[in-house]
């Protein structure tokens, strides 16, 4: 696999998953053995049931929600995604009710592929940027 195959790999299922809120995509992408080494919210269910999980609790909340592509690498079976995500809080978020708000949250995941699969993720998200936003952290 080239690193260019695994870069469309990564931002293929990105786009299909929080963009377009294709639960699915977990199930194409993502080994059944995938392992997040970075649960991406507090109580969220190890392997690809998290991922799935986060991107539905977005899309709800937020039905707009789309993820930008700020830089994508690749070095062997690495892929390193850094994503502006956004979107108008329309729905309940970590407690919050919709406030017509957009929402911004920026980060970096870092996935390591095998075969054509996803197969473990490392995330750091702007979780408090997220948290101000939504009024349950002091800025």
């Amino acid at each position: 696999m080239t690193t260019e195959h695994s870069k469309h790999l990564v931002d293929a299922f990105i786009q299909e998953l929080f963009t377009k809120g294709d639960l699915s995509a977990v199930n194409r992408y993502l080994d059944p053995s995938f392992v997040n080494h970075d649960l991406p919210f507090p109580g969220a269910p190890e392997g690809p049931e998290g991922m799935r999980m986060a991107a539905a609790m977005f899309r709800q909340a937020l039905p707009d929600w789309h993820s930008d592509l700020d830089r994508l690498i690749a070095e062997g079976d690495i892929v390193v995604e850094a994503f502006t995500a956004s979107g108008t809080h329309r729905g309940e978020l970590m407690g919050v009710p919709g406030s017509g708000k957009t929402l911004t949250l920026r980060g970096i995941n870092v996935f390591r592929i095998s075969g054509d699969r996803i197969v473990e993720r490392w995330g750091r998200l702007d979780d408090l940027g997220l948290l101000q936003q939504l009024g349950l952290a002091d800025g």
